[in-house]
């Protein structure tokens, strides 16, 4: 079993503002993200599906043109090739899940 210390995972910075920590496994991929207020993501799609857990903070998202404001403890489901983008409302910590794994964030 390997485990992993998230505080030893580098930093790498995903957008403007968006600093995310990355763990793999063989089919999927964690993205711990810390987010500053504002900072906002543009639309885009992938093929992987995504789910999103505000951990900490208030979020702006919005799939497929439906706009939602998240608070802490909420999830949302992004399919695959949904078309997405979201804005920190105040500074968030969130917890992307992808599947399958991101060979780009590797």
């Amino acid at each position: 079993m390997k485990t992993v210390a998230l505080s030893r995972v580098p930093e790498r910075e995903l957008f403007p503002g968006y600093r995310a920590r990355l763990v793999h496994s063989e089919r999927m991929t964690f993205s711990y993200v810390d987010v500053d207020a504002g900072a906002s993501f543009a639309e885009h799609d992938h093929p992987h599906e995504q789910v999103i857990h505000l951990l900490a903070g208030d979020f702006e998202v919005t799939v497929d043109g439906e706009t939602r404001v998240m608070h802490a403890g909420e999830v949302a489901v992004v399919p695959p090739h949904a078309r997405h983008r979201g804005t920190a409302i105040t500074a968030c910590r969130i917890l992307d899940a992808f599947a399958p794994a991101r060979d780009d964030y590797r």
